[in-house]
């Protein structure tokens, strides 16, 4: 008789045996139970995932590539523009020649006409006053002011969106031989001309405050008259600057 053999399993390796750290009942963490009525969640950080939207997607890169680009003279200067003391003094001098409101402009109208109705009921001469000098807004309007040489004083926005729109009023200023300055903020100057924003301002005649603004337009011109900006350097980003310390590295490492 043959005896059957079975079949001998193979043999499985034997498992280290894993070894229990002893661990410190005082320093152990317990877990915590985000359930209903249990621990508190944390709060999330969820700007990480939020998407936002396309125009402040392209913001954000046209800010870096105005920074990393190289730039020519004429659109170097606004990245320049009056520092804050002066333009503070000079807005105290403009606010003065702030036109009049829609509200204003409506009391003084029905005041003239019935000053008017007045004058033909005692048969009296129609009086012309002289027409009030206020800031001129609008860049149609000052450009035509300026080509005049009818304007004194201009103030051109550095913040202004697209910027070539404004870039050829100061090379126009220059020619024509009239003071100009490139302020920070176009809502300011919209301010002064009771507008939301506003783009350029010119001045066309000194009536008030005549010896300041006379001293201003002595400092504009030589800030802004002189000779023609740089063109300016592009900014470094993060990477640039980290193979620079790189490269120093390696040379220092070399000798």
């Amino acid at each position: 008789m043959v005896k059957k053999i079975k079949n001998a399993e193979p043999q499985k390796p034997k498992q280290k045996e894993k070894i229990k750290e002893v661990k410190h009942p005082l320093c152990q963490p317990n877990q915590k139970n985000f359930r209903f009525g249990n621990d508190i969640r944390p709060r999330i950080v969820k700007s990480r995932f939020v998407k936002f939207p396309r125009y402040v997607q392209l913001q954000r890169q046209k800010r870096i590539l105005m920074k990393r680009l190289k730039c020519p003279p004429a659109l170097a200067q606004f990245f320049d523009p009056l520092d804050k003391d002066t333009t503070r003094k000079l807005y105290k001098v403009l606010e003065k020649y702030t036109p009049e409101t829609k509200k204003e402009k409506k009391e003084r109208l029905q005041n003239e006409a019935k000053e008017q109705a007045k004058d033909k009921k005692n048969k009296k001469e129609k009086k012309e006053g002289k027409k009030p000098v206020t800031l001129k807004c609008g860049l149609n309007h000052v450009t035509y002011l300026v080509e005049q040489k009818r304007a004194k004083l201009v103030l051109i926005a550095a913040d202004v969106d697209p910027i070539e729109t404004v870039v050829f009023l100061p090379s126009l200023c220059k020619t024509m031989d009239i003071p100009y300055a490139i302020v920070a903020s176009k809502e300011r100057l919209g301010h002064l001309a009771n507008k939301k924003t506003c783009t350029c301002l010119a001045l066309t005649d000194f009536k008030d405050n005549a010896a300041d603004l006379e001293n201003f337009c002595k400092i504009f011109r030589e800030r802004f008259h002189g000779p023609p900006a740089h063109s300016r350097k592009p900014e470094k980003g993060i990477k640039g600057i980290m193979k620079e310390k790189k490269a120093e590295k390696e040379l220092n490492a070399k000798k």
